[in-house]
């Protein structure tokens, strides 16, 4: 199993896309939770009050701030999702392999959460530089608050130290292409 990760704007719902070009699935960590995390109104507001749901929904953006300023409350609601979202992943990898299709796994938090069996580690990096601002300019924020979500996650350097493989996105879009398609030819996908 490939897997791609990377920290908050490091770029890896980009390289996703582009490995979608060259007819390769992608098994999305994020869509899965997001998924999971509706399935599952009822636990969050249980958990952590109703100030989080709004029209049946989970409110994403409160629960953010909440779980990325209370390291007990991101770890209830990890210990809620985490497993919930393993078992679907390890799902749809067992299909695209029955099915003999080619793969990658996006787990953004591949290093935090633990527990996946990868046989290759793919980072998509950008330094934190990049990332604060980054962060600022998708979700408008203040440097502090972007600082806060980046510092939330593993280092970004030492995520470099412990890949198997980095795409480096940090400059334009087709340096980005040139990288993704150095990783293909090079894992032979």
């Amino acid at each position: 199993m490939i897997v791609i990760t990377g920290s908050i704007a490091t770029g890896k719902s980009s390289v996703c896309t582009i490995l979608k070009e060259y007819d390769i699935e992608v098994v999305d960590a994020d869509k899965i939770s997001h998924d999971i995390l509706d399935f599952n109104v009822e636990h969050i507001q249980k958990i952590f009050g109703k100030k989080y749901v709004k029209n049946k929904k989970v409110d994403r953006k409160e629960l953010g701030k909440l779980i990325f300023s209370d390291k007990s409350k991101k770890k209830d609601l990890e210990d809620l999702l985490h497993p919930k979202i393993r078992d679907e992943i390890y799902k749809q990898v067992k299909y695209l392999k029955k099915n003999r299709k080619k793969f990658v796994v996006d787990i953004p938090l591949y290093y935090e959460t633990k527990g996946y069996d990868a046989d290759i580690v793919v980072l998509v990096y950008a330094s934190k530089e990049l990332q604060i601002k980054r962060v600022m300019c998708r979700d408008k924020c203040s440097k502090e608050e972007a600082l806060s979500r980046i510092n939330a996650q593993i280092d970004i350097e030492k995520k470099r130290k412990l890949a198997d493989y980095v795409i480096d996105n940090s400059k334009d879009i087709k340096h980005l292409r040139d990288e993704i398609k150095k990783f293909i030819d090079t894992l032979n996908l």
